[in-house]
This record gives C-alpha cells, sequence and structure tokens, in this order.
C-alpha cells in the first residue's frame, strides 16, 4: 500500500501575548460598506470636529480606561432646589449641583483632579471644571474655573453664560482650553447612564445620568418611591486607580445625597 501522505505540523502558537506593534493592520475601505443605493451627500466634517475625532481615536488608543459606578438618592437635591427658589428666588440646576458636589469631592480627593503628562502624575492646585455643552459644531467644554471655592448661584449663572456663548461661537480659548476635570451629563435627554471617553491630559470624566423611580424598602417592611441618579467614571488608570476612583464617587455621591454641605 503507498504511504500515507506526511502531515503538515500546526504552526507553534507565539509565546506570550504579541506585541502592540506586531498585531495585524485591517485597511479600512469605504468602497465595501454596504448601502441601501439610496442617495445621499457627504458632508465634510468641520475643524472642531476633525479635531474631537483625533483627540477621542487618541485618548481610546492610548489611555487605559478604568471605569466605576456610583448612584445618589436626589431626594434632597429636590427638596433644596425647591428652598432655593421658594426662599431667595434662586433657581439652580441638577447639574449645578452635580459641578459643585464634583468640586468638593475632587477637594477632598485630590489625586482625581490630577494630570498625565506622558510620563508622570501631575496633581493640579485649583478645580476647574470643564462642563460638556453640545453644539451645531460639535461638544465643546467650557470651564467653570476654581468651582470648589463658588456658590450654586454663581456656578448657576456661569454655566448658563458659557453655554450660551458655546452655542454661539464666542467663547474666548481660555474659557474652553484647560481644565482639569470634565463633568458629561446627558440626563436633559432621558439618558440614564452611560459611559464617556476620558479628555487628556485630564485624568477623569464624570458621565452623569437623569433621574429615575425605584421602588426600595423603607426599614420597616414596606415600600417607598425614590429617584436616583447614576453616574460613572471613567478615569486614566495610570492616575487613578480604582480604590481612588471609589473614594472620589463616594465622596460626591455624599454631597448629592446631603447637598445642604455644599455650602459648608
Amino acid at each position: 500500500a503507498p504511504a500515507a501522505a506526511p502531515v503538515a505540523a500546526a504552526p507553534a502558537a507565539p509565546a506570550g501575548n504579541l506585541p502592540f506593534q506586531d498585531l495585524p493592520r485591517v485597511a479600512f475601505d469605504p468602497a465595501t460598506i454596504p448601502t441601501t443605493g439610496a442617495p445621499y451627500e457627504d458632508e465634510p466634517a468641520s475643524t472642531m470636529r476633525k479635531v474631537i475625532a483625533k483627540r477621542l481615536t487618541e485618548s481610546r488608543a492610548y489611555v487605559p480606561h478604568a471605569f466605576t459606578t456610583v448612584t445618589a438618592d436626589l431626594a434632597g437635591v429636590s427638596a433644596l432646589r425647591k428652598r432655593l427658589a421658594a426662599d431667595h428666588g434662586i433657581k439652580v440646576s441638577v447639574n449645578d449641583v452635580v459641578i459643585k458636589a464634583v468640586a468638593l469631592a475632587l477637594r477632598d480627593v485630590p489625586t482625581a483632579n490630577s494630570s498625565w503628562d506622558g510620563e508622570t502624575c501631575v496633581p493640579n492646585e485649583r478645580v476647574d471644571v470643564s462642563v460638556a455643552v453640545a453644539t451645531p459644531a460639535g461638544l465643546i467644554t467650557p470651564i467653570v474655573t476654581d468651582a470648589a471655592g463658588k456658590g450654586l448661584s454663581v456656578i448657576s449663572a456661569e454655566v448658563r453664560d458659557l453655554a450660551t456663548r458655546a452655542r454661539d461661537n464666542k467663547l474666548k480659548p481660555e474659557e474652553f482650553q484647560g481644565g482639569t476635570f470634565t463633568v458629561s451629563n446627558l440626563g436633559m435627554f432621558g439618558i440614564t447612564e452611560f459611559s464617556a471617553v476620558v479628555n487628556p491630559p485630564q485624568a477623569c470624566i464624570l458621565a452623569v445620568g437623569g433621574g429615575v423611580q425605584k421602588v426600595v424598602g423603607d426599614g420597616d417592611g414596606g415600600a417607598k418611591t425614590v429617584t436616583t441618579m447614576t453616574s460613572r467614571l471613567s478615569a486614566d488608570r495610570r492616575v487613578v486607580d480604582e480604590p481612588t476612583a471609589a473614594l472620589f464617587l463616594q465622596a460626591f455621591a455624599h454631597y448629592v445625597n446631603h447637598p445642604e454641605l455644599l455650602a459648608v
């Protein structure tokens, strides 16, 4: 009988993981994307959207993101807003409270208020909170400077002014370039929770969802309805590790749960 054909040996598995530069590259050809055949017109990207695309792509490619989530009760925030409006004629939003709570939590956990310079963690002495604002040209992040040292009414007025001028493309470069921490709130759009992309050289961004009503135990065998808010921290793991992220979120939730502390 004829000899059996030799069986080819399976290629040896590489030892360990392949280094990043040795991973196979797949060329992207837009012509391979299936279409419906319906007519369309290409819309050139604005300069702002090109910058956003470049920075976010670099962030996701090179920044090791770590995610942690916390839920806070909004009962105290609701009561505070009603009291300020009734007693003082001051209107503040949930987002104003979030910004102030973030600023105080960063004061308590300063590592979360740091930046990465490419080689080391750089602490920031002042808490400057960037606030994501949607504009026709793209997302922009005007800055509430020294947010920890400002009252709710001042923060509220500044955010309204910055957001209005951002949508009108009237911000000065120093009003949106910089910042030490970013807040992105989609609660007003009906989003309950989401994850955001870190904006280097900042180390953190907090993605804030809208209030959700839940039925929970009241501690006496009964039930009650509460409104909670879910916030997810995206952090540069080179700067903020999980225990630090947990400390920051605990402090943030504490201030939201007890907003009377925002004035202390």
